[in-house]
């Protein structure tokens, strides 16, 4: 029987290539996997799996909508990450940009006009959507956090710094809603 060792080397899951402590970015070029870049993009990565976990127990159609529009933008974000930014060379992958942010904000306004206001502290918790939430918010600071750490050292696409400074501020209403929505009230923090 004839086998297509080309058909069947490019179903492995594994390639090998990634043993030595490097990945590849876009293209062709290598870094070592504790890069800034790799570090960015990997916290991207492992906030949509947050969210694909609050996805995953929502039962509410208009959260449960944003949340797979914020997983598509993040894996646009991941790939942005994973480009360097070339001047004068047209640009093969898709960015986020400003019109993403501005529909995070239209979000998180929707939100607030539902909200009860708030006047104190609250701890993440409350409702499994509404816990699932604020870890996703957490990892969105990390996220961040680590893009600023990589734009101080490369050049990378501003736009997602201000995107990811909404998104978390989106998944804090979010959360907030969800307990409202399921009767749950937010757990005020007290010092003592």
């Amino acid at each position: 029987m004839y086998v297509d060792e080309a058909l069947v080397a490019h179903l492995a899951l594994y390639t090998r290539r990634g043993d030595a402590g490097e990945t590849g970015l876009y293209g062709s070029k290598r870094v070592k996997k504790d890069s800034p870049r790799v570090e960015a993009y990997g916290n991207i990565d492992e906030l949509n799996s947050c969210i694909g976990v609050a996805v995953s127990v929502s039962k509410h159609e208009e959260i449960t909508r944003n949340l797979k529009w914020i997983q598509g933008k993040l894996f646009v974000a991941g790939a942005d990450l994973a480009s360097e930014l070339t001047e004068g060379q047209p640009d093969r992958v898709p960015r986020i940009g400003s019109d993403d942010t501005k529909k995070l904000e239209q979000m998180i306004d929707d939100l607030q006009e539902k909200l009860p206001r708030l006047t104190s502290f609250i701890l993440p918790g409350g409702v499994p959507l509404s816990a699932h939430l604020h870890l996703a918010r957490s990892v969105c600071r990390r996220a961040e956090r680590s893009v600023v750490t990589l734009a101080r050292a490369e050049k990378v696409n501003l736009e997602l710094m201000p995107f990811l400074n909404r998104l978390s501020t989106y998944l804090f209403n979010a959360a907030r809603q969800t307990n409202v929505l399921e009767g749950s009230e937010d757990e005020v923090w007290r010092t003592g």
